[in-house]
């Protein structure tokens, strides 16, 4: 029998690699779904007997005991948040992708009045800098969640600026790139604590300083991997922070 031509044996190792690559990430998946939905029963009879204890012990609970009480359900509660925001996380891959040419500033437009409405906060100052011609070549709807992921971030880590100052410009790159950047004077981040920002529950601040479970950026990454764009985030000192979404492709709108 004759061997396989060189071609031939790499194109097949190439199929099975995608192969083995596609039944690991059924399986992980898989995993992540069984964990989350079989952690949720015991997770509702903590909060539900925890509030039946309160209720029925009544005026026997004081002090420190009714606190241990509390801090049960509370974080019985947040352990569903983030179980479910570990189920959002093992979908991303299985998302269909429809890829067509979307004008970037009503987009952005309709993005930043969605967070505004869900995360209202006091003055904010908006420099806006999108030039309605730029398209791009995406999903619109996997580009939407990352671009409110990307816009609650600055406008809640602004919150304590006075006043906020939020920028979102977007630029053709040489080489036909166009890069949009979200830019906020908020409470930016140590720059040697980077590696912990796309991580899963990754957080550099505490949640009592700015809510939230640590899951935004990393949704935004991985929604905007699946359209070939790249996010970065950096610092800029001596506060703020800016994202970076570089897409591939740039295409003007008829005139």
């Amino acid at each position: 029998m004759a061997e396989p031509t060189p071609d031939l044996a790499l194109q097949q190792r190439v199929l099975a690699l995608e192969a083995e690559l596609a039944a690991s990430r059924a399986a992980l998946q898989e995993f992540t779904y069984a964990v989350s939905h079989d952690l949720r029963a015991p997770l509702r009879h903590l909060v539900s007997f925890s509030q039946l204890l309160e209720e029925e012990a009544g005026a026997q609970l004081q002090g420190d005991s009714a606190e241990f009480v509390r801090t049960i359900r509370t974080s019985a509660r947040h352990m569903g948040e983030l179980l479910d925001a570990l189920t959002g996380l093992s979908r991303i891959e299985a998302l269909p992708v429809h890829m067509e040419p979307v004008a970037l500033e009503p987009l952005l437009r309709e993005c930043w009045a969605g967070v505004q409405a869900t995360e209202p906060l006091g003055e904010v100052q908006l420099e806006w800098q999108v030039p309605e011609a730029l398209t791009v070549s995406t999903d619109r709807h996997l580009l939407r969640q990352a671009a409110q992921e990307l816009l609650g971030n600055a406008l809640k880590f602004s919150a304590l600026a006075q006043p906020a100052r939020i920028q979102v410009t977007v630029s053709a790159e040489p080489g036909d790139d166009i890069v949009c950047r979200i830019a906020d004077n908020g409470a930016g981040f140590n720059p040697a604590m980077h590696s912990k920002l796309f991580k899963v529950f990754g957080r550099l601040h505490t949640t009592r300083q700015f809510p939230g479970l640590g899951v935004g950026l990393l949704t935004a990454r991985r929604l905007l991997a699946k359209t070939g764009a790249r996010l970065t985030l950096d610092a800029t000192p001596p506060s703020g922070a800016v994202a970076e979404i570089k897409f591939p492709r740039a295409t003007k709108n008829p005139a």
